[in-house]
């Protein structure tokens, strides 16, 4: 769910108090400190349980996606939702950022000395928006990626690809790779 009207701080509070939903916040511009680089204004809203997530999808949808295994449109909803909840249970704080409609990287975290973007592919195709940012030398912190999707582990071009089930290790990975750099 994507919100970006001004922030009632009383609907904010009560969101993060009843964990149903879980906030990503927009970043003004990718760069530390982190909370130092947000608009407070935009901010995206992922539900706390995507099982929660598929019981308000239609009737029609639901069958879909239960018996024919037919995710259709909300595949990249339910892939980028399941990911945030993963995250957010591992203790990583969301952040997200889109410059225009060609240039949206879903999750952001950091090592010690590196911003790394999160990108979550419902396919297996390219990642453009990543590979855009991790080019760019306007973002002197982003140096790499990590691209989950149903694939296979693998790296080419400065992007780490995992599958999603090992979203929860995450931030246990991001440890280790700051230390195997030093």
């Amino acid at each position: 769910m994507h919100l970006s009207s001004p922030r009632d701080n009383r609907l904010i509070i009560y969101i993060k108090i009843l964990r149903k939903f879980l906030l990503s916040e927009f970043f003004l511009t990718p760069n530390f400190p982190l909370s130092g680089n947000i608009d407070v204004a935009k901010y995206k809203l992922y539900f706390g349980d995507t099982g929660l997530l598929v019981s308000m999808l239609d009737e029609e949808a639901q069958d879909g996606l239960r018996g024919n295994k037919n995710l259709g449109v909300y595949k990249g909803a339910l892939f980028e939702n399941t990911v945030s909840e993963a995250l957010i249970k591992s203790g990583v704080k969301l952040y997200y950022k889109r410059e225009d409609s060609s240039l949206e990287e879903d999750f952001f975290v950091r090592t010690a000395d590196e911003l790394i973007l999160v990108e979550v592919k419902a396919t297996n195709g390219r990642s453009k928006s990543l590979r855009t940012l991790i080019e760019s030398e306007k973002y002197s912190y982003i140096k790499n990626g990590i691209k989950l999707t149903g694939g296979n582990i693998g790296f080419s071009d400065n992007i780490y690809t995992f599958p999603y089930f090992c979203t929860y290790l995450l931030k246990k990975y991001l440890k280790e790779f700051g230390k195997n750099k030093s």
